[in-house]
């Protein structure tokens, strides 16, 4: 069996990956358990030293990583340095705050000594996406080598490229060899890995079934799992909004990464008194947006990863139609000589309960805009829905703006008059179909440790 990469601009394989046999992946798990039996020992200052290595590392040769991302999976060339950035700054900010972070707190139990110590788990496996190859990868990684453990990563099969170039990068760092390592397997061999008894947690970025499959295998063997899945993030536009920016962000957030992130906004929710004014600006924002190469820094959209993934998008959207949507821009697969996985930016309106699009996740470049009588209604309906990753209100009343977020909208992470995203410094994740735990922050590292007590009479 071989997993092989292809260009989604020209459909043309790039390069052919033989999978690894399972005696590979045995010696896989093997080395990099034997390697954190030494890992978990060192000390926090050499751990720092090697991820402030990785961190300059990533920002040397972020144009060539960006290349790898843009040919392997069509992301923008400029998008995959400032993902490139992000990595480095993940690596920087847990190099610099994880002490803080992991140290002892003393408890007063009235008498002995007690307190809590933050101890690493062992080797945790990585499943990770396509969609950001790197920063998914990282944000979890970081915090991982701060705390002690060792990773496994089995990435997706179209972004090989992208998995073989972090192991490359892990190692010029100075991590020990095997700290990390890369498994080339499909997704039908991810349940033996979760099985090994050598391997003591999963964290899963993905779809809502992988999620439930990851979550499935490893409560079976009781082992931690933290999920990052889909998302149908619902952004808020209220009568009282500035509806040049909001549809200036909205457009943003639909269209990054070419549509193909979980927390993009999806379902633009307008109160019904704007609502027409708000659609004629993001139609003119979304229809504005660069269409081309994405080695191009000129390009602002690429293609979609793959061509099935569009083919499926493109179905959605019709099956959408034909339920009573109307679609105001896009709505098609371009007629581009040569060009392959491409979708032209896409809006539907009208979109009401019932329809498909009310309950699915559409992962690419099309966003939804539905009807609200006013803001209690609009939030109502962005509560009415199975996923929780992200939301965002829009208003001139920062007030009413913090409280909707805060109290009124059931998601991991929600914004006031700016686009849902992730920051180093901050605790992501989600609710409800979104999956559980949290990445990033104080609580990302602490989610693969054993928080210990101690206690000395």
């Amino acid at each position: 069996m071989s997993l092989q990469s292809i260009n989604p601009v020209n459909g043309k394989v790039i390069r052919k990956y033989k999978s690894h046999s399972a005696v590979q992946v045995e010696k896989a798990i093997h080395q990099t358990h034997s390697v954190w039996l030494k890992w978990k020992d060192t000390g926090l200052t050499q751990r720092s030293k090697l991820l402030h290595n990785l961190a300059e590392l990533l920002n040397m040769r972020k144009k060539k990583l960006a290349g790898i991302m843009s040919e392997e999976m069509g992301k923008p060339l400029m998008s995959g340095i400032e993902e490139i950035e992000k990595c480095a700054s993940v690596c920087h900010y847990y190099a610099a705050n994880a002490r803080d972070f992991l140290k002892e707190q003393s408890v007063n139990t009235g008498g002995g000594k007690s307190y809590i110590s933050f101890q690493p788990l062992g080797v945790v496996l990585a499943v990770m996406p396509w969609n950001f190859p790197f920063w998914q990868l990282f944000r979890f990684l970081a915090p991982a080598f701060m705390a002690g453990n060792c990773a496994l990563l089995k990435h997706s099969s179209n972004v090989s490229g992208c998995a073989l170039a972090i192991l490359e990068l892990v190692e010029a760092a100075g991590f020990p060899k095997g700290a990390f390592n890369v498994l080339l397997i499909g997704s039908d061999q991810v349940a033996g890995v979760i099985r090994h008894p050598l391997v003591s947690a999963v964290t899963l970025t993905g779809s809502t079934e992988a999620g439930i499959a990851v979550a499935r295998e490893a409560g079976a063997q009781l082992k931690k799992t933290v999920l990052e899945l889909g998302g149908s993030d619902p952004y808020l536009i209220l009568e009282d909004a500035d509806l040049e920016s909001a549809a200036r962000v909205c457009a943003q957030s639909r269209l990054i990464n070419n549509g193909q992130s979980c927390i993009a906004g999806k379902r633009f929710i307008t109160v019904k008194k704007i609502e027409k004014e708000f659609i004629r600006l993001f139609r003119a924002e979304m229809a504005a947006y660069i269409t081309g190469d994405p080695s191009d820094p000129a390009t602002q959209l690429g293609p979609m990863s793959r061509t099935d993934l569009r083919d499926e998008l493109h179905q959605q959207v019709l099956r959408n139609i034909q339920a009573g949507a109307k679609c105001i821009l896009g709505g098609k697969i371009p007629d581009f000589k040569g060009r392959h996985a491409f979708y032209t930016p896409t809006i539907l309106t009208g979109i009401r309960k019932g329809m498909p699009a009310y309950e699915e996740e559409l992962f690419g470049p099309v966003a939804l805009v539905i009807s609200a009588k006013n803001t209690e209604d609009a939030i109502r309906i962005a509560n009415d829905t199975s996923f929780g990753l992200g939301a965002a209100v829009f208003t001139t009343d920062l007030a009413k703006g913090e409280e909707i977020a805060r109290c009124r909208l059931n998601a991991g992470s929600c914004f006031v008059n700016a686009l849902v995203r992730s920051d180093p410094r901050l605790p992501f994740g989600g609710i409800k179909q979104s999956g559980y735990g949290r990445e990033l922050g104080l609580y990302g590292i602490h989610e693969f440790v054993n928080i210990k007590t101690v206690y000395i009479a």
